[in-house]
């Protein structure tokens, strides 16, 4: 087996081997019987299974790969035979083929039939030869395709024929293109029935739990859209293709007559896991906001070392891909450490669930150094569990993230729900004061009206008594013309006295800056009010002509959607480059339209509480802005003082009077 989580190896190697050695205190020996250490090994009627170590076999390594059966019978050759454990616990040269020397003898008294296995499933050709015999008795390997192995199974199977009180010798031929042991085993045929049955039903339940995690997760994500579950999948996805083409069975069941596939399968799978599992980790620990540089640094390892694989995988077969996982897999745990310690708990979680697969690394470790010892059916498969178990693990991490940006959510969004009521509370408030404020001046105005109506009624009155007393006086003596004259003069007096009254009841000449604040409160209902003005008629951008636009933003300009030219609301008016209270700007315009700028400014800075100095030059601005108004073909006295608003003539008052209305507010 060559999962890519054996890169753990060379950077726990001392500390693996301290805990397998007491993992071995603890889980006692082998389940399995070892064969004898001796050139042939004993059947007896007691056994019904051997677990043959690489000390059960003698070995011949050919380098050419040219050697044939009649050549490893040659004494020349058959010398040079040695145990395994003394000279090779292992194929160690991918491009040499290995002869393995077997020799058995039953001794019992009834024939029982007996089954050679070959543990590893990615030996690329393998002959079984029978004694002296010349042609192979089987002749299968993963090049080949699936239905050329004699029995239906993912590891290589073979009936090995033993006559009572015979010795036997095997030679096995293989070829491997990956490193890989020649642990094996040896059962009978009523054991191995229970074994198949014990074996392929554990793996059809660990295979039902990766499918179950997938479908439980995609349908998660389907209902929320959230793209760490999409990619917790694609995570299990490249797991479980990583397990079928290590344990046999993808080319057992999915591609049985595509021996090339299963090359592929095999040399991708890997590449492919380190892949989504940086994808999910980085993801699922928010390592591009927390840890930014270190995140690029991450991304940048992983696609090279994959790269890299593929390249070394599919097209150099050098063997040494096996050192580029270290780097990327310890870079990502390092990750983990670091959000850990910046207060990230689910990092914890998620360095527990692959404590489990580094424990089940150190016995394919082991097994990969000729270590044998701890080699038995649970230390073979522990790598399944350990999966089963990290992916138990990482699922309650993934939910308790989950969980966890759903309350902060939540929390957030009652924050913003309290912000809210707040403010609608204050919008009320507001909303109550200016309908009292409208409700006073209503009745104020109506006050006014019903004042002037009866001061108008009383002139009238007194106007027709004197005219009446005057025909009267004219008729009855010359002598009192004087008097009517001068009733006269002072009935035109009360006309005209009357005139002003209507003309300040319509105009409503001043009033004072509290009453104007009512109206404009602050610099909002101030920019609110000129933006309307400035654009009642429509956007047209001044540098292109383009008449549609977006919001800027600095509140209540708009933007150019061609250009991109930003035009604010102040721009080209009176309050341009004006860094004072754009409320007593208004005032002042106010006031010196009402007076006709016959308003001085010593009384403007005791108004609006300004120096003079900058109520002068302001006062000079709207002086020239009504003078240029006056000339223009379209004045009207009685116009509003909102005109002056929009002069958009640059007038040389000094930029003083902008850094003196800063300092001043």
């Amino acid at each position: 087996m060559s999962l890519p989580y054996t890169v753990l190896w060379h950077s726990t190697k001392w500390f693996s081997l301290g805990i397998v050695w007491l993992i071995s205190l603890l889980g006692g020996s082998s389940i399995c019987r070892a064969a004898v250490r001796e050139d042939t090994l004993h059947i007896t009627t007691n056994i019904d299974e051997l677990f043959l170590t690489p000390a059960a076999y003698s070995v011949l390594e050919d380098p050419t790969g040219r050697l044939t059966i009649q050549d490893v019978h040659k004494p020349e050759w058959s010398r040079r035979f040695m145990v395994a454990s003394q000279a090779f616990t292992s194929i160690q040269h991918p491009s040499a083929t290995y002869w393995l020397r077997l020799t058995l003898h039953d001794a019992e008294q009834a024939e029982r039939h007996w089954y050679l296995e070959l543990l590893d499933s990615h030996i690329n050709n393998i002959s079984l030869y029978q004694d002296e015999n010349t042609a192979p008795a089987v002749r299968t390997g993963a090049d080949l395709p699936f239905n050329s192995r004699p029995y239906f199974y993912k590891n290589f199977l073979f009936r090995l024929p033993l006559t009572p009180n015979k010795t036997h010798t095997y030679y096995i031929r293989l070829q491997s293109s990956s490193r890989t042991s020649f642990l094996a085993r040896l059962r009978t045929e009523t054991i191995l029935a229970g074994h198949f049955q014990r074996e392929y039903g554990l793996l059809g339940g660990f295979y039902g739990v990766l499918l179950i995690m997938v479908i439980y997760n995609l349908c998660i994500y389907l209902f929320i859209r959230e793209q760490m579950y999409l990619r917790y999948v694609a995570y299990v996805l490249s797991c479980s293709l990583v397990f079928l083409s290590e344990d046999g069975l993808g080319f057992q069941y999915l591609w049985p007559t595509l021996p090339w596939l299963n090359q592929l399968v095999n040399a991708v799978a890997p590449v492919l896991l380190l892949l989504t599992f940086s994808y999910y980790a980085r993801q699922f620990m928010d390592s591009a906001e927390r840890l930014p540089q270190y995140d690029a640094w991450v991304r940048r390892v992983v696609l090279g070392s994959a790269a890299l694989l593929l390249i070394d995988a599919l097209m150099l077969h050098s063997g040494l891909g096996f050192w580029l996982y270290p780097l990327p897999y310890t870079m990502v745990c390092y990750l983990a450490v670091r959000v850990y310690q910046r207060g990230f708990r689910p990092a914890i979680f998620f360095l527990a669930a692959h404590s489990f697969v580094a424990i089940s690394v150190l016995f394919l470790v082991l097994r990969k150094l000729g270590i044998h010892a701890l080699t038995n059916t649970f230390t073979v498969y522990s790598m399944n569990v350990a999966f089963v178990l990290e992916i138990a693990v990482l699922s309650y991490a993934l939910g308790d993230k989950i969980k966890a940006i759903k309350d902060a959510t939540i929390r957030a969004q009652e924050r913003l729900v309290k912000q809210l009521r707040k403010r609608q509370h204050a919008q009320s408030q507001l909303l109550e004061q200016l309908q009292q404020n409208q409700h006073l001046k209503d009745q104020l105005n109506s006050e006014l009206e019903a004042q002037v109506a009866r001061r108008t009624e009383e002139l009238r009155h007194q106007s027709e008594t004197i005219a009446g007393q005057n025909r009267e006086l004219v008729q009855a003596n010359r002598l009192l013309a004087l008097q009517s004259a001068a009733i006269e003069k002072l009935n035109a007096e009360l006309q005209h006295d009357l005139q002003q009254a209507q003309e300040a009841r319509v105009l409503s000449r001043e009033v004072d800056f509290g009453e104007f604040s009512q109206i404009y409160p602050d610099k909002e209902a101030c920019l609110t009010y000129l933006a309307e003005l400035k654009w009642s008629s429509g956007y047209q951008c001044r540098r292109c002509g383009h008449e549609k636009y977006c919001d800027g933003r600095e509140a209540h300009s708009r933007r150019c959607t061609r250009c991109r030219y930003v035009e604010s609301a102040t721009a080209y008016t009176l309050f341009q480059k004006c860094k004072f209270s754009i409320v007593k700007a208004f005032y002042a315009v106010f006031l010196l339209h009402t007076h006709h700028g016959n308003y001085s400014s010593q009384e403007l800075s005791r108004v609006l509480d300004l120096r003079q100095g900058t109520c002068w030059s302001f006062s000079q601005k709207v002086a020239e802005a009504m003078r240029r108004r006056e000339q223009t073909p379209e004045y009207d006295e009685q116009e509003s003082w909102t005109k002056l608003l929009l002069d958009t003539h640059e007038v040389g008052v000094e930029d003083s009077l902008v850094e003196q209305g800063s300092a001043e507010q």
